[in-house]
């Protein structure tokens, strides 16, 4: 006994399922870059060439939030191709005519992928979350500043506020820093009557306290030439929390800031459905790494002898995608309002697993 106490055959499963897991999430992590990079290089065509080097850059900063949704699809297909391998050099015939059930052996994968899960949650999701934002802000930099300010965008978020000025709509291409930071803005601004007074368009903004602080101002006034200005101040009543639900994205938050937001949101009266169903789902993604090495093991414990293993391995790839369809139906409900965000999240990972070891019971013991 050694290696945090596990025997030999426990350290051999172990590194046997993490590299399996690892080998699936870096091929699918590849293969997301790969097709980030073309789409990248396409709006470099279109907008403007931007150099080779800045698009691998951005294409890196945006992977991690891309491939932070693939962690449990990982820890299953890394699972059952662990498996496959096992049985198909013998070793698990091997393990079991020793007297090793499949619980046994099942043990160390399960380690592994609960390690893997509370990884993901405390140290891989704070990472993707500040490369998101800063890829936010670059792809800004390289693309937003070649649109034409006076142009419409489909696109762009819009948002209503009332300032001391008067009203104003202000919308932009691209928000980063929890909306706190806008790029390619445009807003219409009124008076205390209601009455349109300018256009507005800037390069970027930024929440100040009572105000947006534009830059690479163009103004235009009914009747009148544009005019155009350094910086450009926006009054505002709205609060950073108030913007942050309207323009921000749950998924630019970090584990660790999470419930402190979700106290100030509270506090402020705001809807939490979005991020408190963020905080459960990155709660419970080690349980969920551990019902994705169960649902592989319902379909990887076939013998190679016995013939059939495609069919079981498309059986098992099919589950994980109907579990994953459960998941974000359940999800959807639970931000809808229709169900408890606990049992949107908790409950289908919580049916995988009773799914499966109800299987694995039938398939060992009768």
């Amino acid at each position: 006994m050694s290696w945090l106490g596990l025997a030999t055959i426990d350290r051999y499963l172990v590194r046997r399922f993490a590299t399996g897991i690892f080998g699936a999430f870096l091929i699918c992590s590849l293969l997301i870059y790969m097709i980030d990079m073309v789409e990248l290089l396409r709006l470099s065509g279109k907008y403007g060439a931007v150099k080779l080097y800045q698009l691998a850059w951005l294409a890196l900063l945006r992977l991690p939030a891309y491939t932070e949704f693939l962690v449990g699809f990982a820890v299953q297909v890394g699972s059952i191709g662990a498996l496959l391998m096992l049985s198909r050099k013998s070793e698990l015939t091997i393990m079991r005519a020793s007297g090793m059930s499949v619980w046994r052996f099942l043990r160390p994968a399960m380690l592994v992928a609960l390690l893997i899960g509370v990884v993901s949650t405390a140290l891989y999701n704070p990472m993707a979350a500040w490369a998101r934002t800063e890829g936010e802000q670059f792809y800004a930099e390289l693309f937003g500043r070649e649109t034409n300010l006076l142009g419409s965008d489909s696109k762009q978020s819009w948002l209503r506020q009332d300032g001391l000025d008067g009203q104003s709509v202000i919308g932009a291409a691209a928000a980063a820093d929890r909306g706190l930071k806008l790029t390619t803005v445009t807003a219409f601004v009124y008076d205390r009557s209601g009455r349109f007074v300018e256009r507005v368009d800037a390069r970027a903004g930024t929440l100040k306290e009572g105000y947006w602080e534009l830059e690479g101002v163009w103004v235009t006034r009914p009747g009148e030439e544009p005019q155009t200005y350094g910086s450009y101040l926006l009054s505002t009543y709205l609060s950073p929390e108030r913007v942050a639900d309207a323009l921000g994205s749950v998924y630019a938050v970090s584990f660790w800031e999470l419930p402190a937001l979700i106290e100030v949101a509270e506090k402020a009266a705001l809807s939490t459905t979005r991020l408190a169903l963020q905080y459960e789902a990155l709660l419970a993604r080690p349980l969920l790494c551990v019902a994705m090495v169960l649902l592989a093991a319902t379909v990887s414990l076939k013998s190679f002898r016995s013939g059939g293993i495609q069919t079981m391995v498309v059986s098992g790839m099919v589950g994980g995608f109907g579990f994953f369809l459960l998941a974000e139906v359940s999800r959807q409900l639970g931000s809808a309002g229709l169900a408890p965000v606990w049992a949107a999240v908790w409950l289908p990972i919580c049916l995988a697993i009773l799914v499966s070891l109800t299987v694995l019971l039938h398939q060992e013991d009768g």
